[in-house]
């Protein structure tokens, strides 16, 4: 699979697929911890964390040195951020959803660790109304992309239990637009985290 394309036109990206972090034949390394996720997008490129993120090998139990879990909304659990890409685990308990929302003009790739999610995408009509765009399911493994020109989204948990996703987001998203239901209007958010238990301060 091509993942030179423009992932503006192409949603979902095949779960199947074993891609390669290094393209040479010499050299298959397949990411095998966060320690080497984190090295991978630090190194690589924008145009590379597409293939990135599709590249680890990692199972659940990985990730749990970020978990926190909240009955009251989803959880942002910050792995790492710079000025070059920020990378979050969200937990979620059944049923969770998050407002509509933009991503501030950065791109974001979504990997479902665990469980399934709808996304919703929305875009502004010509007389300023918020329609539904399309809907569709993600499940383990999946890898979804959006970008503000697509329109903005909702994700929300559908699994009859926990689930998990990892968030990359090139650059950061320091704020983003969220949709006031009560208004009808987008409103500035500051974005923020649960937990900054980032990969430095586990070793600490």
């Amino acid at each position: 699979m091509d993942l030179g394309i423009d992932l503006g036109s192409v949603h979902y990206m095949n779960r199947k697929t074993k891609p390669i972090l290094n393209s040479t034949e010499q050299n298959h390394t397949i990411i095998q911890s966060t320690d080497e996720l984190v090295a991978a997008l630090s190194e690589g490129e924008r145009t590379e964390y597409a293939h990135i993120i599709q590249s680890f090998n990692l199972s659940i139990s990985d990730f749990e040195p970020f978990y926190s879990w909240s009955d009251e909304c989803y959880t942002r659990n910050c792995i790492v951020e710079n000025e070059k890409f920020e990378l979050i685990l969200l937990c979620w308990e059944k049923g969770q959803m998050t407002p509509i929302h933009d991503h501030g003009g950065e791109e974001c790739w979504v990997k479902i660790i665990q469980g399934e999610f709808k996304e919703t995408i929305y875009k502004m009509d010509e007389a300023g109304e918020l329609k539904t765009v399309k809907s569709s399911i993600a499940k383990t493994g999946d890898i979804t992309y959006m970008i503000d020109f697509m329109g903005c989204h909702r994700l929300e948990n559908i699994n009859n239990e926990r689930s998990i996703s990892l968030h990359l987001y090139a650059k950061p998203i320091r704020n983003c637009q969220l949709f006031d239901e009560n208004s009808k209007t987008f409103v500035r958010k500051e974005m923020s985290y649960d937990t900054c238990m980032g990969i430095e301060n586990l070793k600490q």
